[in-house]
């Protein structure tokens, strides 16, 4: 199933908070809580969001964050998971890296959630020690904190643009 990646667009919104909501459902099966997101303050944060599909079938968010490009969410329809979307999504998010001229990719995740920190290992990204966090990501992690998503083990990872295993796959 081929899927083209576009820049978001303002009438993508309702349609990001179904599969953001759809996406947070997998993680209520595997037994976390998240406490309910609002993808709507996320659209206004970022200032990258590339959508995948028509009907929209995922999404990927970033924002700048201590001079990285920073993922603030990656998310896909639950029924359309384990087909590279995800990747495929994580790859357009590397080339925007690339082409800002960002250095690293870097986010927060579930360390031991199976589509969360070992698949980001999977995919180039190694654990982001704390000691060399900016300002911004302990910025971020502290509003994740707060919000109640630390309901399970998270970590910090980064991946070097043009670093790993190659991300563009159809």
């Amino acid at each position: 199933m081929a899927h083209d990646i576009r820049p978001y667009r303002a009438a993508d919104l309702a349609a990001l908070v179904e599969t953001s909501r759809a996406a947070d459902e997998l993680f209520a099966r595997a037994g976390i809580a998240l406490p309910p997101d609002d993808p709507s303050e996320l659209v206004e944060r970022c200032e990258a969001i590339l959508v995948a599909g028509d009907p929209l079938a995922g999404f990927v968010a970033a924002e700048e964050a201590d001079g990285n490009l920073h993922i603030a969410q990656l998310s896909v329809r639950p029924e359309l998971g384990r087909r590279g979307l995800g990747t495929l999504l994580l790859g357009a998010a590397a080339q925007v890296a690339a082409a800002e001229g960002f250095p690293a990719l870097t986010l927060t995740t579930f360390r031991d959630v199976p589509w969360n920190g070992p698949w980001y290992r999977a995919r180039g990204f190694a654990e982001f020690p704390r000691e060399r966090w900016g300002r911004r990501l302990r910025a971020l992690w502290a509003e994740e904190e707060r919000s109640g998503v630390a309901v399970a083990p998270r970590i910090a990872m980064r991946r070097p643009v043009g670093m790993g295993r190659p991300l563009s796959r159809m």
